[in-house]
């Protein structure tokens, strides 16, 4: 299943790697720690047997995964009523910005702003085409999130709220370096504290990250793997190479 929405270093083309190295013996909690577009929990296999919890920092992200897991028929409503131009956008944006309309008018504005704006990065306009077609693709998200915990937490809160022996995390922070094209603010002190906090955790965990020497050498010791993909963070063309990091083996 694919995600409903583009976004700057989504999964779209490294879930597939990510998803096959998730551990064999099973695991009873999976938590999502920068959810953003949720590429992997939308393709990995659901359990009615395992937790899953999507988290992100940015509350509108957030605030739309709920309006569409409890209310996807009023979103639609709303989004049925967008037009697509740079004035609207302008307006959306200043209504995001100060917080103005009701849940679901802002979950259809943020989700209108992703869609139309340019690299999904909802600053500047960049679309000539509105939403089209999302009602059943709403349902569809609706169904996968029925039994989502959906949370708006720091990363250092929801590691330290789910882990436990029997817990697998799956993280893909903002980049090293490439912190800029993220609204999330995360500083080299961030990097560096994640990889304390995931060395001393009790559960498992996969990390995608840039392929940089700093990087590696914050994870030295555990299993690090460079994977080749396509390029789709810039407007370069070619492939590079990403990690994977993990603190167990693969059977």
């Amino acid at each position: 299943m694919n995600s409903f929405i583009p976004w700057i270093g989504g999964k779209k083309l490294l879930r597939k790697e990510i998803i096959k190295r998730f551990p064999n013996d099973g695991f009873a909690k999976y938590v999502e720690v920068f959810g953003g577009a949720g590429w992997v929990l939308f393709d990995k296999d659901q359990s009615k047997k395992q937790l899953e919890v999507f988290n992100d920092i940015d509350s509108n992200l957030i605030n739309l995964y709920r309006c569409i897991k409890f209310h996807a028929d009023a979103v639609q409503k709303e989004l049925d009523w967008i037009l697509s131009s740079r004035e609207i956008f302008t307006d959306y944006k200043t209504m995001i910005d100060n917080n103005i309309g009701t849940d679901i008018q802002k979950a259809a504005m943020y989700l209108y702003l992703v869609k139309v704006s340019y690299g999904a990065g909802r600053r500047r306009y960049g679309a000539k085409t509105g939403i089209n077609n999302t009602k059943e693709i709403l349902l569809e998200i609706q169904k996968r999130l029925s039994a989502v915990i959906i949370e708006n937490k720091s990363y250092e809160k929801i590691i330290k709220s789910y882990d436990s022996a029997d817990t697998l995390f799956y993280l893909d922070p903002p980049y090293y370096k490439a912190e800029r094209h993220y609204d999330l603010q995360f500083t080299v002190e961030d990097h560096e504290k994640l990889a304390k906090i995931l060395k001393e955790i009790r559960g498992r965990f996969i990390l995608s990250y840039n392929n940089d020497s700093y990087i590696k050498k914050l994870y030295k010791g555990l299993y690090i793997e460079e994977i080749e993909r396509n390029n789709n963070l810039s407007n370069k063309n070619g492939k590079y190479k990403e990690l994977i990091i993990r603190n167990y083996k693969c059977q």
